[in-house]
């Protein structure tokens, strides 16, 4: 017995966001998307949802994911983008104005700099992807963040704690080597393709076209 909703039912989904992932068609007797699945991990023995195969793929219903190639050039235009601004407010607050030889004040002038262009990446990040999913590079490829498990826009607590991974060790060390690191392994990472950041957060990227 099926126990999809009848055709016409007039109900909706609980979530509006038009990125949500939708279910495969329907086989066998019944979907496994008629009602919420087991948790993770979980092994019934049999299919308590009246027929057809259980969705082991988070991704089911999904757009493909996103080449890595085109989300780091998504990145790279991001970080430029910041870095106008980081450039103009250091200027502004006379972060550059010193002209010393000693190591501190050089180190200070670094750290300060570091620091502010890690409050302002993962400001830019956190509201712009907790919005739409997508920054604006992200935007221009055709690109977007989707939670892993249902494909919907990632709250902002989510994408506080994607973009904290990515851009806090920018502040105190290595600079672009930990954003390349982090970013980077989703050219290695499978089934998902996720960065470090997005392993913490239960993201993944997607296409958007």
């Amino acid at each position: 017995m099926s126990s999809e909703p009848p055709p016409g039912s007039g109900q909706q989904p609980p979530d509006d966001d038009p990125f949500r992932k939708q279910p495969p068609p329907a086989e066998g007797s019944g979907s496994p998307y008629s009602a919420p699945p087991p948790p993770y991990g979980d092994t019934p023995g049999g299919d308590p949802y009246g027929g057809g195969s259980y969705p082991t793929d988070p991704l089911a219903g999904m757009p493909p994911l996103a080449p890595s190639g085109r989300r780091t050039l998504a990145r790279i235009i991001d970080m430029i983008l910041v870095a106008i601004v980081v450039g103009l407010v250091t200027w502004g607050f006379g972060v550059n104005e010193y002209d010393m030889n000693g190591d501190n004040v050089q180190y200070g002038k670094s750290f300060a700099q570091s620091l502010l262009a890690a409050v302002l990446y993962i400001a830019y990040d956190t509201v712009m992807i907790s919005r739409s999913g997508q920054t604006l590079g992200k935007k221009w490829l055709g690109m977007r963040v989707a939670n892993l498990d249902n494909g919907s826009t990632p709250s902002t607590q989510t994408t506080l704690i994607r973009s904290a991974v990515l851009w806090i060790p920018f502040a105190f060390c290595c600079a672009c080597i930990w954003t390349a690191i982090s970013g980077g392994w989703s050219y290695f990472d499978k089934p998902y393709k996720q960065g470090l950041h997005d392993k913490a957060a239960k993201t993944v990227v997607v296409s958007t076209g």
